[in-house]
C-alpha cells in the first residue's frame, strides 16, 4: 500500500519489509454496470474466473454499480463466496459517501475497469486517480460508440491508464486515431468470455420440463434495434427509438425465424427461444414463435422468463449451439467451446467487429446488407446439419480468446509488480 494511502487511513497500517513480499496488491474491480441484461451481469465473474486463474491469491474487490441487485449478486457469490462487493461514489473532496467503500479505496492498490460497452466508470477512475495517486487499467472495452471523441475527459483518463485492452479491433484503431496514449493499448477479448457461472439443477429440470435432450438443441435469441429501457427501468419513454424498434422487427426478425423453420424441418433438432435481456421475451413471441407454422411450433420451446447467467449458461453448454441478434450470449457460448452465429445492424456498437477478430467472421452478419442477410439461413442450417465441424470451429476460437486474454492478466500482473517494488522501496 502506498505511502499516502497508509496515511489516510488506519485500515492500512505500516508494513515491514518481510510483510510487502509476501502480500499482494488489493485489486479494486469497477463493474457490474446494470442486471437487465445477462451480458451485462456476466462481465464480472468472467474477469473474476480471469483473475482467479491467472493471479491465484490475490484478493479482488468488486466495486459494483448502484443497480446491481441481491439475486444477480447471490448467482456471483455461489461461484465466488469470499468476494467482497461495495458501492458508492467519491466525493469532490476525495473521500466515498459510506464507509465499506472507503476502506476498500484504501485498501487497494490498482483499480481494474471491467468489460463494457464504454467506459462506463470514467469518472469513478478518474477520481481514483486523482485523489489517491494509484494506477488504473481496462479490461475489454469497446470505444467510439457513444461519440467518445467528443469527450475529452475519457480520452484523458484512458491516456492515464496503465494499459488498455480494447474488445474489438475497430475501437482500438478509433482509439488510436483520437489520441490516447496509454502506453499498452491492444486486442483483448470481452471478460464476459471466461464466465464459468453454473446453475446445473436449475437447468436440467428446465429441460427435461421442456423436453430438451443434451445436443439436440439450438438456442434462439432476438432483440429490438434500441433496448427499450422505459419498460423495464424508470426512464422515460423514447418515441424515435420506439419507432425505429417497430419500423425495423419484421426485417431483424425474418431470416431468425425462417431458420428455426428449417433447421425444425431439415433436422432432428429442436429450438429453443430465450432472453438475454428483460425486454425480449414478449418480443420473441411476437415475433419468432407466433408466427412459426404449425407443423413447426411442437419442436420449439419459447422460454417466457428473465434467467440469470448461471441458468442460461448451463443451457448453452447443453445445446448444439446459439444464433441471434445478441452478443453475450454468444459470447459466454464460444468461451465454452458451444458454436454461435452472430447477426448485427448499425445502431449497434463495434463490439460485432470481435467475431472477425476471433477467426469467426463466417458467423458474423449484418443484417442491414441485403447479401448479408441471405446467408444467415444457410449458416444456421450448415451449423446444425455439421454439428462436429461447427463444435472444432467454436473450440479453436476458445483457444484464441484464452490465450488473448491470458496476454491480459500478464500486463495486469506484471503492473502488480510494479506496485510491489514501489512499495519496497520507499521503506
Amino acid at each position: 500500500m502506498s505511502r499516502r494511502c497508509r496515511e489516510r487511513s488506519g485500515v492500512c497500517g505500516a508494513l515491514d519489509r518481510g510483510e510487502i513480499m509476501s502480500r499482494k496488491t488489493t485489486i479494486l474491480l469497477r463493474s457490474s454496470w446494470q442486471v437487465i441484461n445477462i451480458g451485462d451481469i456476466a462481465h464480472t465473474p468472467g474477469v473474476l474466473t480471469l483473475l482467479e486463474r491467472d493471479l491465484p491469491g490475490t484478493e479482488v474487490i468488486l466495486w459494483a454499480s448502484d443497480c446491481f441487485t441481491e439475486e444477480a449478486e447471490a448467482a456471483i457469490r455461489k461461484r465466488f463466496p469470499d468476494l467482497q462487493t461495495v458501492k458508492g461514489r467519491i466525493g469532490n473532496d476525495g473521500r466515498a459517501d459510506n464507509q465499506q467503500l472507503q476502506e476498500a479505496l484504501d485498501r487497494s492498490g490498482f483499480l481494474l475497469h471491467g468489460s463494457g460497452p464504454l467506459l462506463v466508470g470514467h469518472e469513478d477512475m478518474d477520481a481514483y486517480t486523482r485523489h489517491y495517486g494509484k494506477p488504473t487499467g481496462v479490461f475489454g472495452i469497446t470505444y467510439g460508440g457513444y461519440n467518445e471523441s467528443n469527450w475529452p475527459d475519457v480520452q484523458r483518463i484512458l491516456s492515464q491508464a496503465a494499459f488498455i485492452y480494447f474488445r474489438d479491433s475497430v475501437s482500438l484503431e478509433k482509439a488510436k486515431s483520437d489520441g490516447i496514449t496509454s502506453p499498452l493499448m491492444a486486442f483483448g477479448p470481452d471478460g464476459a468470455f471466461a464466465v464459468d457461472l453454473r446453475d446445473d439443477a436449475r437447468a436440467e429440470a428446465f429441460l427435461a420440463e421442456n423436453g430438451l435432450e443434451h445436443g439436440r438443441f439450438l438456442c434462439c435469441i432476438s432483440r429490438y434495434r434500441y433496448t427499450p429501457f422505459w419498460e423495464v427501468k424508470d426512464v422515460p419513454f423514447h418515441e424515435e427509438k420506439h419507432a425505429r424498434n417497430e419500423a425495423m422487427k419484421e426485417q431483424d426478425h425474418a431470416e431468425l425465424r425462417q431458420s428455426i423453420i428449417e433447421v425444425v424441418r431439415n433436422t432432428t433438432l429442436k429450438v429453443l427461444i430465450c432472453p438475454e435481456d428483460m425486454t425480449q421475451m414478449e418480443l420473441t413471441k411476437e415475433m419468432l414463435y407466433d408466427k412459426l407454422p404449425e407443423d413447426v411450433k411442437p419442436r420449439v420451446v419459447w422460454r417466457e422468463h428473465f434467467w440469470q447467467p448461471d441458468e442460461a449458461l448451463s443451457v448453452y453448454v447443453r445445446s448444439a449451439g446459439l444464433f441471434g441478434s445478441e452478443m453475450h450470449s454468444p459470447i459466454m457460448c464460444i468461451g465454452n467451446g458451444i458454436p454461435a452465429i452472430v447477426c448485427r445492424w448499425q445502431e449497434q456498437s463495434t463490439k460485432g467487429i470481435m467475431w472477425r477478430d476471433i477467426g469467426l467472421d463466417e458467423w458474423l452478419f449484418d443484417l442491414d446488407l441485403p447479401e448479408e442477410r441471405a446467408q444467415v439461413v444457410p449458416a444456421v442450417l450448415g451449423l446444425a446439419t455439421n454439428l462436429e465441424e461447427a463444435k472444432k470451429k467454436a473450440v479453436l476460437a476458445k483457444e484464441r480468446v484464452e490465450k488473448l486474454q491470458r496476454n491480459m492478466t500478464e500486463a495486469l500482473r506484471q503492473e502488480l509488480s510494479k506496485i510491489t517494488v514501489m512499495e519496497e522501496s520507499s521503506l
